[in-house]
């Protein structure tokens, strides 16, 4: 169908973003299987391999390409699997009647040597079961039964059409545990309602994956600290010259340190701005839940916010704190380069000085020189006409004056003529110089 307007190539993508992220719906009873694995940017072409694996192992036939998220029933089992930039989640939901909450975990009915096989590394790993309304509701003894003894927080949700609990910890099958009451849930409720949570547990996950690099980059930064403080004194104490320390050896020292800061920047400032978008993203979904309190219990915000919130202000001020480090190490070395030029300059300036002295020697030299040949070649054409002089006297031609009176007074006039002709050179040979400049 032709469109009475030029469409964006890109509308449709647009359009389909909105809708990438979509939800299993779900009605109690139900149980759910929620597993979600670091697999890195470019890990996407294994996962999707691994997901056809899975496709061939069930028999259904392979879709011609696989987007942001993948729908699928896989017999009883229904599999939501959705591809995020640094993870992949895979979640399987099972309809029906439990006995216990968590006793058989819905990813029990995938292959063993699949589940082994899962491109990446485990971050989050979520058992959920949903219960209906007309269940009897748990004790607190109970409930902390249910999740190993530990305390449990929880409460009332999308506005009390539900109870959600936890105690956000590990379990001895190596899984996390929540349990949600149905208090009249619609089954796209349910399900809105089941992703959200699954998302916070997902996302907190990848959010406090930032907290042990702050920690390491914290003592590498306290290390890069102290000994730029100590570079900063050695400077500040430089006129000092019985302690004196070359300006070169300064500056290649603050230049490692620099380069260490960096270092450390650039290992973690990516992971640091990651965990805060996942963390923004977690506040946003526990504010989606819309929770009131249960009493006698914490609630999931309280929580996550006591916990969560202090790990990625740590994340942010470690990520300042490199910044402000490094920033003041450039200060330092611009500082350092500035004084190092400035000596340059001193001692250029002193050279030149020198070149000057040496020049201006030289000149008077040239010209004791240049006297000094006057004489020599006045001397040596004296000679020669005193030998002239003589010759023709002793041959007989006649000459005006005795050989020796002549010589004497031939002299002057020869020192005269090497002078000018010497003057002349050294001016023929300034223009030529002059010339070529």
């Amino acid at each position: 169908m032709s469109l009475p307007f030029k469409e964006h190539p890109l509308r449709h993508q647009l359009v389909t973003e909105l809708h990438a992220r979509t939800y299993i719906p779900l009605q109690a009873p139900a149980r759910l299987s929620h597993i979600a694995a670091v697999c890195g940017e470019r890990g996407s072409g294994r996962t999707v391999r691994h997901l056809y694996e899975l496709l061939e192992h069930h028999g259904v036939p392979r879709p011609e390409r696989v987007e942001q998220y993948y729908l699928v029933r896989l017999g009883d089992v229904r599999l939501l699997w959705e591809r995020h930039t640094e993870f992949v989640s895979y979640t399987l939901s099972l309809s029906g009647e439990f006995a216990h909450p968590f006793a058989d975990p819905v990813v029990a009915q995938l292959p063993a040597d699949w589940l082994a096989g899962i491109p990446g590394e485990v971050v989050a790993a979520v058992s959920l079961a949903l219960e209906p309304a007309d269940k009897a509701e748990y004790s607190i003894d109970e409930l902390t039964a249910l999740f190993g003894g530990n305390p449990v927080i929880g409460s009332e949700v999308v506005g009390g059409l539900a109870r959600a609990y936890s105690d956000l910890r590990i379990h001895e099958d190596g899984f996390s545990r929540i349990l949600l009451r149905d208090q009249g849930l619609s089954c796209n409720q349910a399900g809105r309602l089941a992703k959200r949570i699954l998302e916070v547990s997902s996302y907190r996950a990848m959010a406090l994956l930032g907290l042990p690099p702050a920690r390491e980059a914290n003592a590498c930064l306290s290390d890069a600290e102290r000994r730029l403080v100590a570079v900063s004194s050695r400077m500040a104490c430089h006129e000092d010259r019985s302690s004196e320390v070359p300006e070169s050896e300064l500056l290649a020292e603050l230049t490692d340190l620099a380069a260490e800061i960096e270092a450390v920047a650039a290992r973690t400032s990516y992971r640091f701005d990651a965990s805060r978008a996942y963390y923004n993203v977690v506040m946003q979904r526990l504010d989606q839940l819309r929770q009131h309190r249960i009493e006698g219990l914490q609630t999931l915000t309280e929580f996550l916010e006591a916990r969560l919130t202090p790990a990625i202000a740590t994340c942010d001020s470690t990520a300042k704190r490199q910044q402000g480090l490094a920033e003041r190490a450039a200060r330092l070395t611009s500082l350092l380069r500035a004084r190092v030029e400035v000596e340059l300059q001193k001692q250029n300036r002193g050279l030149l000085e020198s070149m000057d002295k040496r020049a201006k020697l030289q000149l008077r030299l040239q010209e004791t020189v240049e006297g000094l040949s006057v004489i020599a070649i006045g001397y040596y054409g004296v000679g020669l006409l005193g030998y002239l002089f003589k010759g023709l006297e002793a041959y007989g031609l006649p000459i005006m004056f005795d050989a020796t009176y002549a010589t004497g007074v031939a002299a002057p006039l020869v020192v005269l003529i090497a002078w000018l002709g010497i003057r002349r050179m050294k001016a023929r040979l300034l223009k030529s110089e002059h010339v070529k400049v």
